[in-house]
């Protein structure tokens, strides 16, 4: 029997070899393609959770701007002499007689007496308005009405100065701080016959003497022995600052170091004693760069919520919020005679003066208030530019475009777009990255339009 063996030719093997390649090349592709879709999207996912994170928080801070205890504002509304129409202010009249006592006891302070404002003062004088918000917008190479930073200013503080690398402050990222006075904190004042509570007493002197007996969830007297000795006797139509000896006792007694001493006012409505160091709480927001963990020392930017200044002893924290915002910045919008509100910048609203605000109680004798409007801002809006943190080569030029409204770009561009006020590159964070606008408006709750 004839046996024929049967194969496959060389030439039939190459041809099936060819067709597979091109089946596995095909596969490999849709793999990656399908790969890189995923990684695209995980990131834009991740980019919007961190975005909507850090909008609520800022918001939370931002419309608690200059709060007091009880109402912030107080009077009928009328017109500034440049149309802005505003109300009445309820300031706390500061009557400790050390100026620099009050710039110590405060947090994230950019200004000093008899600097460009305000001058020193040498009698009783209501909080400057200051001291309730003050912002500072910065491109690549400055920062407008003042460098934050005490590495560029002496009057600055310790936030890092701007730079590319790790633990600098992010080129171009606008700095913003608040004071409110923080909720739920202080001792409550009780009549002096009363069994429980914390009590007032007006000595022969004329001094005062607070005698502190915390109730339940109000601070121990140990807790604020490290504080400044300065605190703020308050209720519904009024507060005061006042110098006191005795702090982290059970017994303050308001010092000589007043211009004149402080006042037990008959029928307080609701009256609270606050620490002002600790419970005047600043809230200061900026950007830092830090490394992405990628392990390609890749950087990106972080957003801080530093609480009065970090300092622990004054129960002040300093942390990160979210990773990936490449981009910070404000607008202050303060609202006219006509209703219409108009946004300016930080270096506009710290130009103000009295002829632009309506009067302080008590202002300071020499000074023009310079600076005014900002207890006046009624809404700020937040800009917030996020990335996906983690180089994505695949990315097209149409999925690295982006718009941001500071850089006037209405519609996607390239990150190197001509126009744009502060690049990646400047910044020193990757171009193949995802990017998203962020934005949101915020009303302050205790402006006083």
């Amino acid at each position: 029997m004839i046996r024929r063996c049967h194969g496959l030719s060389l030439v039939e093997l190459m041809v099936a070899m060819a067709l597979g390649l091109v089946v596995s090349l095909g596969v490999v592709s849709v793999f990656t393609s399908a790969s890189s879709t995923r990684q695209a999207q995980e990131q834009l996912a991740l980019l919007q959770e961190e975005g909507r994170f850090a909008i609520t928080q800022i918001r939370n801070d931002l419309a608690m701007a200059g709060a007091q205890y009880c109402a912030g504002t107080g009077g009928s509304a009328q017109q500034s002499a440049t149309g802005v129409y505003l109300d009445g202010l309820r300031a706390p009249t500061v009557y400790a007689r050390d100026p620099d006592l009050l710039m110590r006891a405060l947090s994230d302070v950019t200004t000093s007496w008899d600097s460009a404002y305000p001058v020193t003062p040498r009698e009783p004088y209501s909080l400057p308005s200051f001291l309730a918000m003050r912002g500072y917008d910065c491109t690549t190479s400055r920062c407008v009405p003042v460098d934050p930073s005490s590495k560029r200013n002496p009057d600055g503080f310790n936030i890092p100065a701007m730079g590319k690398g790790i633990d600098s402050r992010v080129i171009g990222a606008s700095v913003l701080t608040v004071r409110y006075l923080k909720p739920a904190s202080g001792w409550t004042i009780t009549p002096e016959d009363s069994e429980q509570g914390s009590t007032l007493q007006k000595n022969a002197d004329g001094s005062m003497t607070v005698r502190l007996h915390p109730l339940r969830g109000e601070p121990k007297v140990s807790e604020v022995r490290k504080d400044a000795p300065l605190v703020m006797l308050a209720d519904c139509s009024s507060a005061q600052i006042f110098a006191v000896r005795g702090m982290g006792s059970s017994q303050l007694v308001s010092s000589s170091n007043n211009f004149v001493q402080p006042h037990a006012f008959q029928n307080m409505a609701a009256p609270r004693l606050f620490s002002l160091s600790r419970d005047l709480q600043t809230v200061t927001y900026y950007l830092k760069v830090v490394d992405n963990g990628d392990g390609m020392r890749h950087a990106t930017g972080a957003l801080v919520r530093r609480v009065n200044g970090g300092n622990k002893a004054l129960g002040g924290t300093g942390e990160e919020i979210a990773r990936g915002v490449e981009r910070l910045d404000f607008k202050y919008g303060v609202q006219a005679l006509d209703g219409r509100v108009r946004y300016y910048t930080a270096e506009q609203v710290d130009q103000s003066t009295r002829n632009d605000c309506p009067a302080l109680p008590l202002s300071i004798a020499g000074g023009n208030d310079r600076g005014c409007l900002w207890r006046s801002v009624s809404l700020i809006e937040i800009g917030l530019l996020l990335s996906g943190q983690n180089p994505l080569y695949s990315l097209t030029p149409d999925e690295l475009a982006y718009s941001y409204a500071w850089d006037e770009i209405a519609t996607p561009a390239s990150p190197m777009a001509k126009g744009r006020k502060v690049t990646p590159v400047q910044q020193g964070f990757p171009l193949p990255v995802l990017r998203r606008e962020f934005t949101a408006v915020v009303a302050v709750r205790n402006a006083n339009p």
